[in-house]
């Protein structure tokens, strides 16, 4: 067997090497100082190393130089060398480095905003099967970024991403199916796509899963199903997943009626500005539903959801100033633009 790295005969070995010249011994010792391998980790070191290397040629230390500038690691963060060190890389063939590269131009770090850059440098490193860079070349024919907009494409490097795991392309997948975006509708594989994404956490797929369980949309409806998917969406904080837990609680669809569950659901919905749970809200306020009657609460969500678009909502308010005095209607209108203004 071989020394292993943490062998204090194998890194003073290494370290002459590395002092000697050797660009695969610096790039390694880099490594090593980046991952506290057989050393301490340090950041220093590890750029001191990764730079010698890198400035040999060693593609892999280019992209490990680059990803250091890139976050501050053992340096001063400055994407523009960055850039530099991910382009050296990536002309290389090195397919982290290219996917880093057209991330760079698709937010403009470092390099003027391209994102026809953008699409050419993830498109090389897609093709070396890089699932990151396939996620994203699929976004960009999926939104016209870069490229002229084409859903087949689009759908094609979602994919060859969601078949190696990565849960946004299984999303996106997802999503694609279930709206005939670059093929032919079908519910059946929407939802399979989205259960391995929502398998891993994706709140949005999450979300999109339970829909399809209430629906009943490419599997059998049932409400338990759809109840716990829309959970697990909601506690990672979604607010449509929110707003339909909420939704379920009140109706007594999947879980047993609960007006107080319905009120505090809405209520984190309500809060992120969906305007069907502000209006929710003011309904509850207005029959005492999981809380206390409260015809000033009533109006003011009212007020609240009406604000944001809901044209139901106006029709709560009217009935409420029935139930209040000038004065009142006054005060409560004033809490709206609060709490409209501490909610924004």
């Amino acid at each position: 067997m071989g020394a292993k790295p943490q062998d204090p005969d194998f890194i003073t070995d290494l370290r002459i090497k590395a002092e000697e010249g050797s660009a695969k011994a610096q790039y390694n010792l880099g490594v090593m100082y980046t991952e506290g391998e057989g050393v301490i980790k340090d950041y220093k070191q590890a750029f001191k190393w990764f730079t010698k290397s890198a400035e040999q040629g060693d593609s892999s230390a280019q992209y490990n130089l680059g990803v250091m500038y890139a976050n501050g690691r053992g340096v001063i963060k400055d994407y523009k060398q960055a850039v530099k060190w991910y382009a050296k890389s990536a002309e290389q063939g090195y397919s982290s480095a290219q996917y880093n590269l057209g991330v760079m131009y698709d937010n403009g770090r470092g390099v003027i905003k391209d994102y026809k850059q953008a699409v050419k440098w993830y498109a090389k490193s897609a093709e070396q099967g890089d699932s990151f860079a396939q996620l994203n070349l699929g976004a960009m024919y999926h939104e016209g970024e870069g490229v002229i907009k084409d859903y087949k494409q689009a759908f094609k490097w979602y994919a060859k991403s969601a078949e190696q795991g990565y849960s946004s392309a299984q999303y996106n997948l997802g999503l694609m199916y279930a709206n005939g975006l670059g093929v032919i509708k079908d519910y059946k594989q929407a939802v399979k796509w989205y259960a391995k994404s929502a398998e891993q956490g994706d709140s949005s797929a999450q979300l999109n899963l339970g829909a399809m369980y209430h629906e009943g949309e490419g599997v059998i409806k049932d409400y338990k199903q759809a109840f716990k998917w829309f959970t697990k969406s909601a506690e990672q904080g979604d607010s449509s997943a929110q707003y339909n837990l909420g939704v379920m609680y009140h109706e007594g669809e999947g879980v047993i009626k609960d007006y107080k569950q319905a009120f505090k659901w809405f209520t984190k919905s309500a809060e992120q500005g969906d305007s069907s749970a502000q209006y929710n809200l003011g309904v509850m306020y207005a029959n005492g539903l999981g809380v206390i009657k409260d015809y000033r609460q009533a109006y003011m969500y009212a007020n609240v959801s009406s604000y944001n678009g809901s044209k139901g909502a106006i029709k709560l308010r009217e009935l409420m100033e029935k139930k209040l005095t000038a004065e009142q209607i006054n005060e409560t209108q004033e809490l709206s633009r609060e709490w409209i203004k501490s909610h924004k």
